[in-house]
């Protein structure tokens, strides 16, 4: 029945709007060239709408300066970059931020009526994507003055791999056997507040409080460069929209790599700097397995002594239990570095004290929401624009901008 309906509205709208030719009312029509385009008769073309498909004839003008040619009804029915309406684009970047495109277009047919094969979902919610993207890096709107900041305001950062096709992967080196690459980095940013503490006192992120901003870019900073590396650049524009540093107590989160600090320390210097409790107790898990063997009970024990002085802020002495194995075992003398290179950052009692978040759950949980349970499925391989418009259209869907990005587009277009 709905579908039966559906069709009739859209035969009348149809022949509603053929029968409509107030678009062919001027000989000439100005060129966004700068000159004038001359009608050259009406040209049929294929729409998808929410109400069915739908064969419209439109005025056609054409300019012989530029070549360039448009059809006013177009732009007015907001038809002008392509051939699926507001309504299923809408649609169709709320499927393509979700679920496969395979799936996207099931659903599309099952929920909606719409009809467009995967190839076309992919298109278009990658052409969303892109336009997403580019819209990220010109529009950037800071909280205003009159809002109150949350008192606390946490910044993380981490990778994760995303399968490439062989085209995108080609003399890149890779952990693979034979040194090739068969994944790309996509990098996170994420920002959260976490104001509430459970009954042990540790930080809880606030519900609807995070933000995120990801892309296969470098942090990587040469002494060559004009400029910062992209991945920091979206950083800084993240911190911005959300007034990371306007909080009274910016706090950066990281699993300790060196990428991360020299960001941190470059952009945000006055940000209080945590290594992730989980990774640095993963460090000295690592150096037991590597000196007692990966099955010790003794290694075990050692590991669990270890972690408890780490938690307890006894930072020398893990380094004095390491020292003891540095001569013979490579592994303790990278966990001593670790600690040495983080130690202000390790300050776990401290921080405790302050009520701070210690465990980057939540950006590790970010790089599997938005990173793997969208473009890390079985079968996947992506090229680099691909991956990026995705990532670009996920992150707007999960950041709650998807709608303000389709607010500004439709204006831009009126």
């Amino acid at each position: 029945m709905r579908h039966h309906a559906l069709q009739v509205a859209a035969r009348v709208l149809e022949q509603w709007l053929n029968a409509d030719l107030s678009d062919q009312g001027q000989a000439h029509r100005g060129c966004p060239c700068g000159q004038r385009a001359r009608y050259a008769g009406r040209r049929r073309k294929r729409f998808e709408t929410v109400l069915g498909t739908l064969t419209l004839e439109r005025a056609y003008y054409h300019c012989a300066r530029c070549g360039h040619g448009f059809c006013p009804r177009d732009q007015a029915l907001g038809l002008a970059e392509g051939s699926l309406s507001p309504g299923v684009l809408h649609m169709v970047a709320q499927v393509g931020a979700l679920v496969s495109f395979q799936e996207g277009s099931e659903l599309l047919a099952a929920l909606a009526g719409v009809r467009l094969d995967a190839k076309h979902v992919e298109r278009a919610a990658e052409a969303l994507g892109a336009q997403i993207a580019d819209d990220e890096q010109h529009r950037i709107e800071p909280p205003p003055a009159a809002v109150d900041l949350p008192k606390t305001l946490y910044l993380g950062m981490d990778g994760t791999g995303i399968p490439m096709r062989p085209s995108e992967l080609l003399d890149r080196p890779g952990k693979q056997a034979d040194g090739s690459a068969k994944t790309r980095e996509a990098k996170l940013c994420a920002v959260w507040s976490a104001e509430r503490h459970d009954d042990q006192g540790r930080a809880v992120r606030d519900p609807d409080s995070i933000s995120y901003s990801a892309a296969i870019e470098s942090a990587a900073i040469h002494d060559t460069d004009d400029d910062y590396p992209a991945f920091a650049q979206r950083v800084v524009r993240e911190a911005q929209r959300r007034g990371f540093e306007r909080a009274k107590r910016p706090v950066i989160l990281g699993d300790g790599a060196l990428w991360i600090w020299n960001l941190a320390g470059e952009h945000f210097p006055q940000a209080i700097q945590i290594v992730d409790r989980f990774h640095a107790k993963q460090h000295v898990s690592d150096a037991a397995k590597a000196i007692w063997g990966p099955d010790s009970e003794l290694g075990r024990e050692w590991a669990a002594e270890r972690h408890a002085q780490l938690d307890d802020g006894q930072l020398g002495a893990i380094v004095e239990a390491l020292r003891v194995h540095a001569p013979t075992e490579p592994e303790a003398r990278r966990c001593i570095g670790y600690i040495c290179r983080n130690r202000r950052r390790m300050r776990y009692p401290d921080f405790h004290r302050r009520g701070l978040c210690t465990s980057s759950g939540v950006l590790e949980a970010g790089c599997k929401v938005v990173v793997a349970t969208r473009l890390k499925r079985a079968g996947m391989h992506w090229t680099l624009r691909g991956a990026n418009a995705i990532l670009a259209l996920r992150c707007a869907k999960l950041s709650h901008r998807l709608e303000a990005f389709w607010q500004n587009r439709q204006n831009r277009a009126a």
